[in-house]
C-alpha cells in the first residue's frame, strides 16, 4: 500500500481513501489504483475491502486523506466503493469496485 486516508463525516460516517497496487497484467506488478470506501466507520470500510478479497489492507495514518472531488464520488455512487487509476487522469471516470476485482472473461467462441 502506498497510502491512504479517511474523511469524517458531519453525519458520523466516513470515507476511506487508500492506494493499492492494480491487477499484474502478465508482465509484472500492476500499477497504482486509488480505492474509495464510504462506510460507518474506519474499521468497517477496511472490512469491505477485505471482504472483497484484499486482505492485506491497513490504514495507517492520514497522509493522503481523500479530496472533496472524491467524497463526493463515491457518495453518489450505489455501492459506496469506487477506484480509477493513478496518477489521477481528469478524462478517466471512476468505476465500480467490481471492475477492478473480477477477470476479464473473454468472449465464448460459437
Amino acid at each position: 500500500m502506498a497510502g491512504g486516508g479517511f474523511s469524517k463525516l458531519p453525519n458520523g460516517s466516513v470515507v476511506v481513501a487508500i492506494t493499492l497496487t492494480g491487477p499484474a497484467d502478465g508482465t509484472g506488478p500492476g500499477s497504482p489504483v486509488r480505492v474509495l470506501v464510504h462506510a460507518a466507520n474506519r474499521a468497517r470500510a477496511l472490512t469491505r475491502l477485505r471482504n472483497l478479497g484484499l486482505r492485506a489492507v491497513y490504514l495507517r495514518g492520514n497522509a493522503e486523506p481523500p479530496t472533496p472531488d472524491e467524497v463526493t464520488a463515491v457518495l453518489h455512487h450505489p455501492d459506496g466503493l469506487l477506484w480509477r487509476a493513478r496518477p489521477e487522469n481528469a478524462q478517466e471516470l471512476w468505476h465500480p469496485i467490481r471492475t477492478l476485482l473480477s477477470p476479464s472473461v473473454p468472449a465464448q467462441q460459437n
